[in-house]
């Protein structure tokens, strides 16, 4: 792992040099670390802090990816010359972060990455938002998470106190209480986020630049269901007491959330709402403790990873058009870029867990676990299920027909950069089912 580390250290000195070439080289490096590496049911690549399995490894190789089309979004930056160095810097910050975060062994060291995750974000909101509410969205952004996350300091404190030890898969805790589960669980909950603590989400993702969108919704959430598989390795036997209360909590509020999706009218609000929603399905799952639930979570977060990366990509290509996220404006795309619409009707079928994607893949896991779990969750499941389907709907329809707004006097057609953007989401997110089997390695 430390190779891997160490060529994005190397890869500081060159952010002077030119934008095509730092982003071929994440381009480069994404693929040198899919294809050289191969998923276990096992720890491999293994050093005294740092290894892989199948989960470490399908996260690193979808932040590699997502990491590379942010910069392939961010190309007005490039072309304004907003700050790019400085820019450079933080992705290659995200990047080095996330790649610790998720191929940490001992606990002390995860909670130190995934902490420091939080200083890139932030400079992405504060630097590159758009409006000025982007400092309160910032602020709720770092107080909701840091609420949560000292309870979980204090919880590795004590775990360390006790068995002496902070390696993952050497933690046995026998002498657990409720306050222990509580403070080693709710950082992650919250970064999820679960339902009725996600108040941070859509005010970030809304002030965000696309950048800061597509990493937020594509990896910074999956670090909460990366880290509660990784407590309840420990913490199974004591937590099965309690799960029926996250699950009861994730599934009514995944219902309400829905609900509200068609309430918005900021496109990128609806596309934020819906990854709650998706996320609190994640939640169920893990929640479940069964194989199903697992499996299943894995595959949902990285289908709602490429598929909610897209949708922000797509909302972005209209903003720079329009100069408005706003559905009384943007209408009527079909006339105007109607080869996109291709684009956004693939998506949003997509979102809505159509097949042969992921999302659906994930879904068909998680509602068997769930509904394994107790069968009257199929009320539940099934108004989010079609709940998912009229805000895809709602977006697709609201954004590609009626008439386009009168004040919008030129816009320009899409370029092939926006072209092999989307591409390079939907083509992974529709092909990876092929290879379904590595994803079901690490039980």
């Amino acid at each position: 792992m430390m190779k891997y580390m160490l060529t994005l250290v190397f890869m500081i000195p060159l952010l002077m040099n030119n934008y095509w070439l730092f982003k071929h080289l994440l381009m480069l490096l994404s693929f040198i670390f899919i294809l050289m590496n191969i998923c276990y049911d096992f720890i491999s690549l293994s050093g005294n802090l740092l290894g892989l399995d199948t989960l470490s490894y399908s996260l690193i190789s979808l932040t590699y990816f997502i990491i590379f089309l942010m910069m392939m979004a961010s190309y007005k930056m490039y072309f304004m010359n907003e700050k790019l160095i400085e820019f450079k810097l933080i992705i290659l910050l995200m990047l080095l972060f996330m790649m610790l975060t998720f191929s940490s062994l001992n606990m002390f060291m995860f909670y130190l990455w995934f902490e420091s995750s939080l200083i890139p974000t932030l400079f992405l909101i504060f630097g590159w938002g758009y409006q000025p509410e982007r400092i309160s969205a910032g602020y709720y952004l770092l107080f909701y998470t840091l609420f949560a996350s000292l309870p979980l300091l204090l919880g590795i404190f004590y775990i360390n106190l006790t068995i002496n030890t902070l390696d993952f898969w050497l933690i046995t805790l026998d002498n657990l209480n409720f306050y222990t589960y509580m403070s080693l669980i709710m950082a992650f909950l919250f970064k999820m986020p679960i339902p009725f603590f996600h108040f941070w989400l859509p005010k970030a993702h809304v002030e965000a630049p696309v950048s800061g969108s597509m990493i937020l919704a594509a990896i910074l959430l999956k670090l909460g269901g990366y880290g509660l598989i990784r407590v309840y390795m420990f913490l199974g036997s004591y937590s099965i007491v309690y799960n029926y209360i996250w699950i009861i909590l994730s599934l009514l509020g995944s219902v309400i959330i829905s609900f509200l999706c068609l309430f918005q009218v900021d496109i990128k609000s609806i596309i934020a709402y819906s990854s709650v929603a998706h996320m609190s399905l994640v939640i169920c799952g893990i929640m479940s403790f069964s194989s199903y639930g697992f499996i299943g979570s894995l595959v949902l977060m990285i289908g709602h990873g490429f598929c909610s990366s897209a949708l922000f990509c797509l909302a972005n290509i209209i903003y720079e058009r329009s100069h408005s996220r706003s559905l009384f404006i943007n209408k009527g795309y079909i006339m105007s870029m109607p080869s996109l619409t291709l684009s956004w009707f693939f998506l949003c079928s997509n979102n809505m867990s159509s097949p042969p994607s992921l999302n659906l893949l994930g879904e068909i896991y998680l509602i068997n676990s769930v509904m394994s779990w107790d069968y009257m969750t199929f009320i539940f499941l099934g108004i989010m299920s079609f709940m998912s389907c009229c805000y895809s709907i709602y977006l697709f329809s609201m954004t590609q027909h009626g008439y386009i707004y009168s004040g919008l006097s030129f816009i320009n057609s899409v370029n092939l950069r926006e072209y092999f953007l989307i591409m390079l989401h939907l083509i992974p997110l529709n092909i990876m089912f092929l290879k379904f089997d590595n994803f079901s390695l690490f039980l």
